[in-house]
Parts: structure tokens; C-alpha cells; sequence
């Protein structure tokens, strides 16, 4: 069993109008995969929609509490990272700069396994602005987030084989 997300009590499944899961068995190792999530210049690479990754207040890395902007889901996002564990998880939480009350939390779990890792992402949602994007495409966010998995796996392919080929 892969260990449950540290949901902010405010942003649990429970709590939330929209909750989804997606979840993938990769050949990638846990360290291909986050030095993909940890790395934001990468984002564009595999992740739907990402055009820019801008950290705030002189941070160079993701890191806790590192702050940033970027554009999720066709929005102007501001996000902090609130769950940081090298090559285990990492979560951050936000809201879309149009509707500071519209709340999001994206985590991730990577659990190593024989032939690489598998990889588990959650997301909750709440607010107004969230819930009528998901009246408009009601399986977008679900959809983009089995998109962003597999774009994930295949960059952190890339990123090993790259490795390997460089290694002497």
C-alpha cells in the first residue's frame, strides 16, 4: 500500500468537490523522476500546458516552502511547495491568480519498485473558478493528469538514457 498524502486539513478529498488519482507503473528510478518534478525549467518538457516555471523570493530549486508562479490547467497559478521528502514526495498547494478563494493540491508519491518506480498523483480542488472549468470538460483535469504521467515517464527515460550514454 503507498502511503497516504499529508492533506492540509482545509484541502482533504473529504472537503473537496473535485478529487482525482492517477497512478503509473514506470521503468524510470525514483531519482530520473525527481530530478524531473524538482527541476521547474524541466516542466515544459512533460508537463500539459507548462510554458513557465518563475520561483519567487531568490530561490533557485524547489525546495519546502519555495514559492512560484507558473501556468497550470491554462491558469496563472501562485504555488508553494508544502511537503518536501527527497525522491519520496513532494506536494504543492495554490490558487489561480484570478480567484484567490479557488484552491488546488497537487501531490506526489514515488515508490521505488523492482523495475523502477511507481508513481501516484492527487489532486484536490475547491472554489468557484476550479469547479466551473470542470462543468465546461468534466474528466480534464483527470485526462491532462494521465497525459502528464506519461510525458513524465517518457522524460525521465530520456533523462536516464542520456545518463547512461554520457557516463564513461
Amino acid at each position: 500500500m503507498y502511503e497516504i498524502i499529508k492533506w492540509p486539513r482545509d484541502m482533504a478529498p473529504s472537503r473537496s468537490p473535485i478529487h482525482f488519482t492517477n497512478e503509473l507503473e514506470v521503468a524510470a528510478s525514483p531519482a530520473a523522476i525527481w530530478s524531473l518534478l524538482t527541476d521547474p525549467a524541466a516542466w515544459p518538457r512533460f508537463y500539459p500546458g507548462v510554458k513557465h516555471v518563475q520561483l519567487l523570493d531568490g530561490h533557485t530549486t524547489l525546495g519546502l516552502g519555495t514559492r512560484f508562479e507558473t501556468n497550470l490547467a491554462g491558469q496563472d497559478v501562485l504555488a508553494s511547495v508544502q511537503e518536501f521528502e527527497p525522491m519520496t514526495r513532494i506536494a504543492w498547494g495554490g490558487y489561480p491568480k484570478v480567484s484567490e478563494v479557488s484552491k488546488a493540491y497537487h501531490a506526489w508519491i514515488i515508490t521505488p519498485t523492482a523495475n523502477g518506480c511507481h508513481l501516484w498523483t492527487e489532486e484536490t480542488m475547491q472554489g468557484p473558478h476550479w469547479i466551473e472549468l470542470a462543468k465546461q470538460a468534466p474528466d480534464i483535469f483527470w485526462l491532462t493528469h494521465e497525459k502528464l504521467l506519461k510525458d513524465l515517464a517518457a522524460a525521465a527515460l530520456t533523462r536516464e538514457h542520456a545518463r547512461d550514454y554520457l557516463s564513461p
